[in-house]
């Protein structure tokens, strides 16, 4: 089986170098916020516009890319995020507020637009045969740029100030553009894929065959995204609830307690790449794979939380990121095997679902925080989502999925290079 070429390793190195800037900037500009508006409120006010901003972004991605070609999206969102980190760069000594509020809703909206139009080009860029290699190969460099941005937010702040953190993340997209400018990825399936799947819906329109596409793959799909939703929501309460364990465990030194917690943790998203990369049903995993992951992967935030000495809290912030990547990759692939253009909408809503969860999640976390302990409000959130999973879980072992099979190569049709078409990506 043909993996993602070369072409596709060098726009996720662009990848992980704009996610870089990202999470080094997910620092710089909450510890500016604070600088400018002078109060946890209106730190907490600039993130929920970006999370509102990024909210209603996922709704207008989803048909946008579904009318349009990705590649240009992908490109002017880079663009609008460079252009608005450079004005932050130059205003660093005199920021207005309201200032800050439009970055904060360029940058929601932004990588929202970003992220759809890239997962749910994947499959056009290196087939859907690679399609979870590839997810990997993405889920592996954020991961990657997850640790060096947390790890070196504080030095470049220290060495240049914000201007120089807002600099270097303004040039971080302006890499991420350039890649896609020059390397020119195929992002959309072809005219002919557009008129095979209208020509599948009528038939679908008929008989049985139009029930079992409603009552079984959109039932399913629609339950793995409101189940993301849910995980979002979990994984927000461990966010805000970690620096105040580090503060409690740690107090001589939580930044050090975080970095330890992140570290474990990419570690095993990277080994959730490695393990999937090798499995020979890798492309195949759904819903229950999905289920399985997404309990797994609460239950380890527990136990890290439950335990925070070291190694206990390695071995479970390992075991955690392990089922993160995994439910990630597994999650993924499992969207993209929707038409093409059908996929920018599924991804569109997962966004919206996403986000939404990790905005309420991060408001009542925040305030259950002010009367209970870590534990306790880490253990109700992730028990929703452990819930969750488990009825996504009945639910698809009492109904199997009746899905097509990922494209089959009768259905899928060779003439399009997509089933070997990992060798030469063709320009947009």
């Amino acid at each position: 089986m043909a993996g993602p070429d070369r072409r596709f390793r060098a726009l996720v190195c662009a990848y992980a170098v704009s996610g870089y800037g990202n999470y080094l900037n997910l620092i710089a500009l909450s510890l500016f916020s604070y600088e400018v508006t002078g109060s946890a409120f209106g730190v907490g006010m600039l993130l929920a516009l970006r999370l509102f901003a990024g909210s209603l972004a996922g709704l207008a991605a989803g048909a946008l890319l579904a009318r349009t070609s990705r590649r240009p999206v992908m490109i002017g969102a880079d663009v609008a995020q460079a252009a608005v980190m450079a004005v932050l760069a130059l205003c660093a000594f005199s920021t207005p507020a309201w200032l800050l509020g439009c970055a904060a809703v360029v940058l929601g909206a932004g990588n929202v637009f970003f992220t759809v139009a890239l997962r749910s080009a994947v499959p056009a860029m290196v087939g859907q045969e690679s399609r979870t290699r590839a997810n990997g190969l993405l889920v592996t460099a954020r991961s990657i740029a997850t640790v060096l941005g947390f790890a070196s937010a504080a030095p470049v702040i220290a060495a240049g100030g914000f201007a120089t953190a807002f600099a270097v993340n303004a040039v971080s997209f302006v890499v991420s553009a350039v890649a896609l400018l020059v390397l020119r990825p195929r992002t959309d399936g072809d005219h002919g894929d557009d008129v095979q799947e209208s020509a599948e819906r009528e038939r679908d329109d008929r008989g049985s065959r139009r029930w079992r596409a409603m009552a079984g793959l959109p039932a399913l799909l629609l339950g793995m995204i409101m189940l993301r939703g849910v995980d979002a929501l979990a994984s927000s309460s461990h966010n805000v609830a970690l620096p105040l364990v580090a503060h409690s465990t740690a107090p001589s030194e939580p930044a050090v307690f975080m970095t330890k917690f992140w570290v474990a943790w990419a570690v095993g998203t990277l080994t959730a790449h490695f393990v999937l990369r090798r499995s020979r049903h890798g492309s195949a995993w759904g819903e229950r794979a999905f289920a399985v992951g997404t309990f797994a992967m609460s239950l380890a935030f527990l136990a890290a939380f439950a335990a925070p000495a070291a190694p206990t809290l390695m071995l479970a912030a390992a075991a955690a990121g392990f089922a993160d990547g995994w439910t990630e990759i597994v999650y993924t692939s499992r969207l993209q095997t929707a038409p093409d253009r059908q996929r920018s909408r599924l991804f569109g809503l997962s966004a919206t679902a996403e986000t939404a969860g990790f905005a309420l999640g991060a408001v009542l976390a925040a305030a259950a925080l002010e009367a209970l302990p870590a534990l306790t409000v880490v253990g109700a959130f992730h028990g929703a989502a452990m819930c969750g999973s488990l009825v996504l879980l009945l639910f698809t072992l009492r109904r199997p999925s009746r899905a097509r099979p990922p494209f089959t190569s009768e259905e899928e049709g060779d003439t399009h290079g997509t089933r070997t078409g990992t060798g030469a990506l063709p320009g947009a």
